[in-house]
C-alpha cells in the first residue's frame, strides 16, 4: 500500500513538472496590440551604384600618348587637358602653310602698289588721248600720231588688268591654302584630348607614352550629377513607383541613409528575374563614391492616413489565408483573415481588426496554433 502511494506521489510530481516545465511554456504566447495612425508605404530593392552616362574618352587618331598625367580618382573640369597625342609633322605643316599665306599676302601688297602705279599711268594716258583726240579732230595731228596715243592707253589698261589678274590669282591661292590650313588645324586640335565634362576619372586604360590605335579609349569619366543607384524591384510591387518619388539609399560600405529621388524607370522588365530597373539619384552624392557598390533602396510611394497598423510578426498563413490570431475573453484563440492594404518595413496596414484586439505572436518553438485552442499569454 505504501508503495502505491509512493508511485502516485512520484506520478503527481512528474505530471506537475511536465505541466510547469513543458505544457505551460508550450501554451504560453506573447501577445501585442495593433496601433492606429498614418503609415508611410514604401517598396524596396537592391541595386548597384551606376551612372546615367559613362564618358569613354579617346582619340580618333592613333599615335604615341604624351602629357598623360591624370590618374584614377582625379576630379577634372570640363576643358582640362587629359593627354596629347604625338601628331608627328602636322605642326610643321601648319607652320609651313601659315608662312606661305604670309608670303602671298606680302606679294599681294607689292602687286597692289604696282597696280596703283599702273592705274596712275592709265589715267595719265587717258588724259593724253582725250587732248590729242581734239587735236586730231582739228586735223592738227596725223592719224598715225593719234593711234600711238590710243596704243599707249591700251597698253596701260592691259598692265592694270594683268596686275589685277595676278592679285586675284594670289587671293584664290590663299583661299585654297587657308581651307587646307583650317583642316590641318582641326586635325591637329584633335591630337589634344580635353575633358568634355566635369567628373571623376574611374578608369585609366593605358600608360604614358603608349602607342594607341585610332578610336582607342584612354580613360573613363563619370559626372557626379549622373550617378544613381540602378535598383531592381519585383514587378509585383513596383507598379506604384513614379519618377519624383522620394527614397532613401543605404550603401553597403556605410550605415548612413542618404536621401534620394526616383529619376528614371526603365520601360523594359527583366523576364528572367521578373524585376524592373528603377534608377534612384542621390540628393547629395557621398564623395568618394564607388561604381558597382551594392546598395539597398527604400522608395516612399504613398501615405495611408488613420489606418490600423499590425506588426508584421503577428501576420501568418492559416488554411491558405493571410490573417492574425486573436485571443478572446476566455483565452480562446480564433483566426481572423485580414486584407493587407500595404506593407511597411515592420507593419502591415488593414481595416479588418481594431486596436482592442489582442494579437498572438506565433512562435515555431511552441505548440502550433489552431482555431479554438486555449492558450496562456503574458
Amino acid at each position: 500500500m505504501k508503495k502505491y502511494f509512493v508511485y502516485v506521489a512520484i506520478l503527481a510530481i512528474v505530471v506537475a513538472l511536465f505541466y510547469k516545465k513543458v505544457y505551460t511554456p508550450k501554451h504560453t504566447f506573447t501577445t501585442i496590440f495593433s496601433t492606429k495612425g498614418d503609415m508611410l508605404v514604401n517598396v524596396n530593392g537592391v541595386g548597384n551604384v551606376g551612372s546615367k552616362d559613362l564618358y569613354k574618352i579617346g582619340s580618333i587618331y592613333g599615335g604615341k600618348v604624351l602629357d598623360f598625367s591624370v590618374e584614377e580618382g582625379d576630379f577634372i573640369h570640363k576643358g582640362d587637358l587629359i593627354a596629347n597625342i604625338d601628331s608627328v609633322d602636322l605642326g610643321d605643316k601648319v607652320v609651313e602653310l601659315e608662312a606661305t599665306i604670309k608670303k602671298l599676302r606680302n606679294d599681294i601688297k607689292s602687286l597692289n602698289l604696282d597696280k596703283e602705279s599702273a592705274m596712275t599711268q592709265y589715267r595719265y594716258q587717258d588724259e593724253i588721248l582725250k587732248k590729242n583726240k581734239k587735236l586730231y579732230n582739228q586735223h592738227a595731228i596725223s592719224e598715225l600720231d593719234f593711234k600711238k596715243f590710243q596704243t599707249n592707253k591700251d597698253v596701260a589698261k592691259l598692265q592694270v588688268e594683268s596686275l589685277s589678274s595676278k592679285i586675284d590669282s594670289l587671293y584664290s591661292q590663299i583661299t585654297q591654302i587657308d581651307a587646307s590650313l583650317k583642316g590641318l588645324k582641326e586635325r591637329l586640335a584633335r591630337y589634344t584630348i580635353n575633358s568634355p565634362v566635369d567628373g571623376y576619372i574611374t578608369k585609366k586604360l593605358i600608360s604614358n607614352y603608349a602607342i594607341i590605335n585610332p578610336n582607342q579609349t584612354l580613360i573613363e569619366i563619370v559626372n557626379p550629377k549622373d550617378v544613381w543607384v540602378e535598383t531592381h524591384i519585383d514587378t509585383r510591387i513596383s507598379g506604384n513607383v513614379k519618377v519624383g518619388d522620394r527614397a532613401s539609399i543605404k550603401l553597403r560600405s556605410s550605415y548612413i541613409k542618404y536621401k534620394g529621388v526616383v529619376s528614371n524607370i526603365k520601360p523594359i522588365n527583366n523576364s528572367v528575374t521578373n524585376e524592373r530597373e528603377i534608377d534612384v539619384s542621390f540628393d547629395n552624392l557621398p564623395i568618394p563614391f564607388y561604381l558597382e557598390e551594392q546598395a539597398i533602396v527604400d522608395i516612399d510611394i504613398k501615405k495611408l492616413k488613420d489606418i490600423i497598423k499590425v506588426p508584421i510578426k503577428v501576420v501568418t498563413i492559416y488554411k491558405e489565408k493571410e490573417g492574425v490570431w486573436i485571443v478572446d475573453d476566455s483565452d480562446i484563440i480564433h483566426f481572423k483573415p485580414i486584407k493587407v492594404l500595404a506593407y511597411s518595413k515592420d507593419s502591415v496596414a488593414t481595416r479588418d481588426i481594431s486596436t482592442k484586439d489582442r494579437l498572438v505572436v506565433p512562435n515555431p518553438k511552441k505548440k502550433s496554433l489552431s482555431d479554438g485552442m486555449k492558450i496562456n499569454y503574458d
